[in-house]
């Protein structure tokens, strides 16, 4: 959940770290630091504080740090409060350290090394550095490896010795580090968005291995000193695809980028009407060799595989289940063999959905992994992976990941139907066109979005909220909603509509805000009812409505008109017109819309 950074070359490290900081803001942090080599005083100078990167680019403003190597860090609070002893890096002896992780035995080493004495802050981060320092005699790489090999839990570790100048270290166990050697010299960071400022190439650090970075060169080594060489990746967006192009908020140009990055995702898996996924190495048999599924998740990713739930079964008719991932462990899900796992994540790098995976191959289900980072440890960890084409999704409410994720699932549909005999291939056909108009359909939705931007007005002043719907349509409120809830704070839940007089109705007081779907031809009747009846007990109601379905509803009822598709794609321009509402409260009350309060974009620890 933390962000990383350390460069070696030929710019200025000072510009260089402060700006990917600036870039990996969007990872949820509360305090923030760098450290810089000092030719002088033969040791690293740190600067932290607690608060923004700008509060720590406002300290550093008046320093002349002229040097070009050095690491930078954005901490989320885990252990210690948020203070600027307990900001990263931390320091001690010859050792200055950034981490990201959780060493679940610092108190254990604390006492067994006698580290008390050396301490200055709360962290178990301050522990590692600590005991790294005490091993150090000299070589980093043997201090490193003694150093990893008494840690219990999470960790990426990445090093500065004050008398080896101009080199950085680095190990992990979980946690990411990716890498490059550029023209501007060498870099690492917990995420590509750092490195894109230079170029477009990176490989991930493989677990257990030390990287060493010079400006000129770059060594990766195994615990036994065996050299291996970088696997590279390249990044299949433009290197300013991770700026806002004259967007007030990401999030705002990554709903506008939502058609396009459609568009990428299903182009390429389509040949000749008919999904394909040749080309991703994944075999039929694994869509035909199954006999469940489980799809793993957690939040927008998982809301994702709501979605696909309700196609699987009412398309398919095959036993499916949604976990969220962290509690997939720890409730006996039956899984075997002939279990098909998918695996649902933006950054691939969530670390419940992770461990998921891990304990479903244990139990000898084949993973599926949706993901949009090339690489990522999900990825590396999954049989197959379906790669998304969303590009950087910086903003940290998901919009065009989870919009990506849901038209990878309408492929899998339709593959497997076609592959049992449920669909003929003019069905399948048929289907694919459906979801190849998505793009075109978003558009309009985008397009009208001032109007979504009045109807935001109607609960901006709200402290409740309520969205009702049914089917699919109840599956699309729960992504709702929880956009809602995320940028706006605004209490929002999302219900079944039938399930109105179970309880919940007892909470529709005189203007109680109503968010309402109707596009599901079979439910119309039903869901409009459940609408009269929160409306008879005062509430004020905001309507997204299939337009063909739309008729005689009551006028007094703010209404959205949807663009017609088949009703189980009216999950797409739904989502879309949602998150546009979830923007606009947002905005229009003044908030960060980027950086939710207390919300990370990637959940690195458990």
């Amino acid at each position: 959940m933390c962000g990383i950074i350390g460069y070696t070359g030929s710019e200025s490290v000072k510009d260089v770290l402060l700006d990917a900081l600036e870039l990996l803001e969007y990872r949820g942090y509360d305090s923030a630091g760098i450290a810089v080599e000092d030719d002088e005083i033969k040791q690293a100078k740190v600067y932290k504080c607690a608060g923004r990167v700008r509060d720590l680019r406002a300290i550093c403003e008046s320093e002349k740090l002229l040097t070009s190597c050095g690491i930078g860090h954005t901490r989320w609070a885990t252990h210690g409060g948020v203070s600027d002893e307990n900001a990263h890096p931390h320091q001690v002896g010859k050792v200055t350290l950034v981490h990201n992780g959780i060493i679940e035995n610092y108190r254990e080493l604390t006492a067994d090394y006698d580290l008390g004495d050396s301490l200055v802050s709360e962290t178990d981060s301050e522990v590692a550095a600590a005991l790294l320092n005490r091993f150090y005699e000299g070589n980093p790489e043997e201090a490193i490896k003694k150093t990893v090999s008494k840690l219990k839990g999470t960790f990426a570790l990445v090093i500065l010795f004050s008398d080896h100048p101009g080199e950085i270290y680095s190990i992990r166990n979980v946690s990411p580090i990716v890498a490059t050697l550029c023209e501007q010299g060498a870099m690492l960071a917990s995420d590509l968005t750092a490195l894109c400022r230079f170029t477009n190439r990176y490989f991930v650090v493989p677990e257990y291995h030390v990287l060493k970075l010079r400006r000129d060169g770059i060594c990766l080594t195994d615990l036994d000193g065996k050299e291996k060489q970088p696997q590279y990746l390249t990044v299949d967006w433009e290197l300013n695809n991770a700026g806002k192009n004259g967007y007030p908020f990401y999030m705002e140009k990554e709903i506008m980028e939502q058609p396009d990055a459609v568009e990428r995702t299903i182009a390429e898996r389509i040949r000749g009407g008919l999904p394909d996924f040749s080309a991703d190495g994944v075999p039929d048999e694994l869509f035909t060799g199954c006999d469940r599924i489980n799809i793993i998740a957690c939040g927008t990713a998982m809301h994702a595989g709501l979605v696909a739930q309700a196609l699987v079964k009412s398309l398919l008719h095959m036993h499916i289940d949604v976990d969220m991932a962290s509690e997939f462990m720890y409730s006996d899900p039956v899984i075997d063999k002939k279990t098909l796992v998918i695996a649902v994540s933006q950054s691939g790098e969530t670390i419940d959905t992770l461990e998921a995976v891990k304990y479903a191959k244990k139990r000898g289900a084949k993973c599926l992994s949706i993901i949009n980072v090339k690489g990522s440890s999900i990825a590396r960890e999954s049989d197959y992976v379906l790669y998304t084409n969303a590009g950087p999704e910086i903003a940290v409410a998901s919009t065009k990941a989870y919009t990506t994720q849901l038209s990878i699932f309408y492929l899998i549909v339709a593959k497997m139907a076609h592959l049992r005999g449920v669909f003929t291939t003019e069905d399948t056909q048929s289907f694919v066109r459906e979801l190849q108009r998505v793009p075109e359909v978003m558009q309009r939705v985008l397009k009208e979005r001032r109007e979504i931007h009045v109807l935001a007005s109607r609960v901006l002043e709200a402290k409740d909220l309520f969205m009702i719907g049914r089917g699919l349509d109840y599956s699309i409120l729960l992504e709702g909603s929880l956009k809602l809830k995320e940028v706006s704070y605004i209490h929002s839940e999302a219900y079944a509509s039938g399930e109105l007089k179970h309880g919940p109705i007892a909470l529709i007081t005189q203007d109680t805000p109503v968010v309402a779907a109707v596009t599901q031809e079979k439910l119309r009747s039903k869901e409009l009812s459940n609408i009269k009846e929160v409306k008879s007990r005062g509430a004020d109601i905001v309507l997204f409505i299939k337009e063909s379905l739309a008729g005689d509803v009551d006028s007094a009822y703010e209404t959205f008109l949807l663009p017609d598709m088949r009703d189980e794609f009216m999950v797409m321009p739904a989502s879309v017109a949602l998150q546009l509402l979830a923007y606009y409260v947002s905005s229009d009350k003044g908030f960060d819309v980027d950086k939710p309060r207390n919300l990370a974009k990637v959940v690195t620890v458990e």
